[in-house]
């Protein structure tokens, strides 16, 4: 059932590449997200036909429902996602299709499962399991940048594992996610299961990671926001599972380089870590560590490359990299550039919003991108993540150097390592403290695999099997089969 907001708030949801209104939807509060907590409650325990008691094969079913409507509504739902977030379209198709990919994993993850794993207790005369049960109500708080996505890798395990949620989508880009919303109800969820409230991280993202009926609590974000209401869910000694972003190490040795195709294919590479989305993915290769006896005629090159991108509204043919998401991250981006020239970055090319005549529309968010050469780890536009078309360009002299150079960040949550040296580079990614590391390329994710970071990149793993026991409780059975008397006291 959709409702306004208790208090009847709305808001405007804006298109960043000419800043007008796509649409207007209701500005919940803390009394819209208790009513859809209680809501979740009662579908969780409402006993016989509760979401948490129906048969693995019916949630798997269901699962599969979503993604085939997913793939019907692919273009549809693309195009929101490119309007809402500012992407190409292009990449909103390829969002819906990971999407999918993500629901058909974990709804053949949770068939395959065993149901149980038997404990041997060293007695014939003893059963022992271990089993997984849900863990119950869900807070599930996902970024404007990837908003479908990212809700995707929340929604879709917690229903696999028999949990009801209640999710607030970035109140800049929530689209997607109604429109998702919507189709697990038309999929045949029951009611209650899935509950959505817009709204912003104060009060509605607060409220969920307070709500004494909250039995976990998983964001995906900053790491300030994060790190707050993530102590606001500990201290109710809820589950947590936090990804908080990363500052993310493009490793680039010069035997990479030696061939021409190497040297095209790691140029290009360098500039689809940097720049997809501009620049607005936590995983960005954001940070360029070159080898310095290729470092100028790379980065000359990457320069030149990075100038001809075509900036644009990401629905118009052969626009290649979109806008940024609103005025606030564009000024941030700003800021950025203007502490890493003050602080002695060479600008390479960009550094800042283009000519009016060279972007259509010219009044919408957006950025040239830019690459930094001269950079060190002092530099706040190094440490800090930028979530913008920011590129900046570290050197070293040997792997040692390299090594250190990659792990010199407070995050972990991804890099890579370009190398035609194969036992060098899986030397080097072994000793990269980053949660992945892609050899010889950069940005691909699978399903089956665990996404997450080290250090301040949070907490737990999204996707792959432990993606889905985030979103499960552990028991132990032990059963005796020939009970008798202990006799330790004496009667």
């Amino acid at each position: 059932m959709w409702r306004a907001a208790a208090a009847g708030g709305t808001r405007e949801v804006l298109d960043p590449a000419d800043a007008s209104t796509l649409r207007v939807v209701s500005e919940g509060g803390a009394e819209d997200v208790d009513a859809a907590v209680a809501a979740a409650r009662r579908a969780f325990g409402g006993g016989a036909g509760a979401w948490p008691t129906t048969p693995v094969a019916e949630r798997a079913a269901l699962l599969r429902r979503v993604a085939e409507l997913l793939q019907r509504d692919r273009e549809e739902i693309a195009l929101v996602e490119s309007r809402d977030t500012g992407k190409t379209l292009e990449e909103g198709r390829v969002d819906v299709d990971d999407v999918t990919n993500a629901f058909r994993y974990f709804a053949d993850a949770v068939s395959n499962d065993s149901g149980g794993r038997v404990v041997d207790a060293g007695s014939a005369e003893v059963h022992s399991v271990v089993v997984h049960e849900p863990v119950g109500v869900c807070a599930l708080v996902t970024p404007w940048n990837y908003p479908l996505l990212q809700a995707s890798w929340k929604i879709a395990p917690a229903l696999a594992a028999g949990n009801t949620f209640v999710v607030k989508p970035s109140e800049i880009t929530p689209l997607s996610t109604v429109h998702l919303v919507r189709l697990l109800a038309e999929a045949g969820l029951p009611d209650g299961v899935a509950n959505l409230v817009t709204g912003a991280g104060v009060p509605v993202g607060q409220r969920l990671a307070e709500h004494p009926d909250v039995d976990l609590f998983s964001f995906t974000g900053g790491l300030a926001s994060g790190t707050t209401a993530g102590a606001a869910a500990v201290k109710g000694a809820k589950k947590i599972a936090l990804e908080l972003g990363g500052k993310n190490p493009n490793v680039v040795f010069a035997d990479a380089c030696a061939s021409a195709e190497g040297f095209d294919t790691a140029v290009d590479q360098a500039l689809n870590a940097a720049f997809i989305h501009s620049g607005q993915v936590c995983s960005a290769g954001a940070r360029l560590i070159v080898e310095a006896s290729v470092s100028e005629r790379f980065v000359a090159e990457l320069a030149r490359r990075a100038e001809r991108i075509r900036l644009g509204r990401g629905t118009e043919e052969g626009v290649e990299c979109g806008p940024l998401v609103s005025r606030q991250q564009l000024e941030k981006v700003e800021a950025y550039v203007a502490s890493a020239l003050a602080e002695g970055a060479r600008l390479r090319c960009g550094g800042s919003r283009p000519e009016p005549a060279d972007v259509r529309p010219a009044g919408g968010y957006f950025y040239a991108p830019t690459v930094l050469d001269g950079c060190h780890r002092e530099m706040k536009v190094v440490r800090e993540e930028t979530f913008g078309p920011i590129l900046t360009v570290e050197t070293f002299a040997s792997e040692e150097e390299a090594v250190a150079l990659a792990n010199d960040t407070e995050y972990g949550l991804a890099g890579a390592v370009w190398s035609a040296d194969t036992a060098r580079a899986r030397r080097v990614a072994a000793r990269l403290r980053h949660g992945t590391v892609w050899i010889n390329d950069y940005h691909p994710y699978l399903p089956q695999a665990e996404w997450g970071g080290f250090g301040k990149s949070g907490i737990g793993r999204e996707l792959g099997p432990t993606g889905l026991d985030e979103y499960r409780e552990s028991k132990h059975i032990y059963e005796n089969l020939r009970p008798e008397p202990v006799k330790w006291f004496a009667g």
